[in-house]
């Protein structure tokens, strides 16, 4: 504001030196016409001299003017600069501080977050392994097919156990005394023939490994000519088993006239019933009923109820039976009873005559007194 307005002092200034040449040369112009151009001369040397002494005068004095606002400006702004360099600095330092503060709490969070998920990565990668590993062997024991048949096998000992009770069913029954077939399981049922305690319903768990295999990759194919020809193969296979049992394990009066065969896996019974009329042929050819898991779980649970029927039907038996002895018994009883009833009239009656000789001595006793 001051250069301002000291700029508009010098520009008034020499708006008047101007001014004042002006008139100068209006004088000598009026003085040349005069005809004294001596004293002219002199006049305006005088004029100028004191012009430039002046304007030397203001000059310098102009000068120290702007050379001190120069140097208040200046001074200024090194303040100013020195200010803001000052609050700046400040100002990163606590940007700095919050900026360092939140780095480190974010940096914490994020290596603790890191951490953790390392650490869920490492125990999974650990768990894979270890499922990796599992699946591995588990791999190996489902390609082993004597061992697709132990875990059939496993499979209905543990449904077994689950329905029935352990006397109700044995293990490797053998039916026949003269061959070394043994079946399984058999489930102990009361006999209706007299001299025999149970007849047994043989069990038998059967897995055709390699049929199912094929047709399952026969349907991640897609081609129905494959499809055909695995199922061809599986029945074919489902109707070897169910003979096999009917020859070995179906030994009437030891056992039952019908055997149990049990696939262990969902899917295959259910391809065995999609096949139409297989499942009624091996009932109907080799007295032979397929089950899978479900539908074994469900036969069971009709025998357990079965058996609370005839232990019902037992127990009714044996109260007949105790009904019927105490009818006899009470019968006799009731004998007894009239025989005692028979005593006691005679008894009574003898009472009352010997009542009535005693009241005859009495008053032959008082007469005579």
């Amino acid at each position: 504001m001051e250069n301002m307005n000291l700029s508009l002092v010098f520009n008034l200034i020499l708006g008047i030196l101007g001014f004042l040449q002006i008139l100068l040369l209006v004088v000598l112009l009026t003085k040349k016409n005069s005809g004294n151009s001596e004293e002219l001369r002199g006049e305006i040397s005088r004029l100028r001299t004191e012009i430039n002494t002046i304007f030397g005068q203001f000059s310098r004095t102009f000068n120290g003017q702007q050379e001190n606002i120069r140097q208040t400006v200046e001074k200024k702004l090194t303040d100013i600069q020195r200010e803001n360099s000052e609050k700046l600095e400040k100002m990163r330092q606590t940007v700095d501080e919050k900026l360092h503060k939140t780095l480190e709490t974010r940096l914490g969070e994020s290596f603790k977050l890191v951490n953790n998920h390392l650490a869920a990565v490492q125990k999974g990668l650990g768990e894979m392994q270890v499922l990796a590993s599992d699946v591995g062997d588990l791999k190996k024991v489902l390609t082993n097919v004597k061992t697709k048949g132990n875990i059939g096998e496993y499979q209905l000992e543990g449904i077994l156990e689950q329905m029935l009770t352990p006397n109700q069913f044995v293990k490797n029954f053998s039916p026949n005394p003269e061959s070394r077939d043994v079946v399984e399981f058999a489930v102990k049922l009361p006999s209706k023939n007299k001299g025999e305690d149970s007849i047994f319903l043989p069990i038998d768990s059967k897995f055709p490994t390699v049929d199912y295999e094929r047709l399952l990759l026969a349907y991640d194919k897609g081609s129905q000519k494959d499809i055909e020809t695995a199922t061809k193969s599986l029945v074919s296979k489902i109707k070897v088993f169910a003979k096999d049992i009917q020859s070995k394990y179906i030994m009437p009066p030891v056992t039952t006239d019908f055997a149990i065969m049990f696939l262990p896996i969902e899917g295959l019974f259910a391809e065995v019933l999609r096949v139409p009329g297989l499942f009624e042929s091996i009932q109907r050819e080799y007295h032979v009923t397929i089950t899978g898991p479900t539908t074994v779980s469900a036969f069971l649970n009709s025998l357990q109820m079965g058996f609370r029927t005839l232990a019902i039907e037992k127990h009714t038996d044996e109260v007949w039976r105790l009904l019927e002895v105490v009818r006899v018994e009470f019968t006799k009883f009731g004998d007894i009873l009239e025989k005692t009833r028979q005593k006691l009239e005679s008894a009574t009656k003898e009472i009352s005559s010997a009542e009535s000789k005693s009241r005859t001595i009495e008053r032959k006793l008082l007469s005579m007194g």
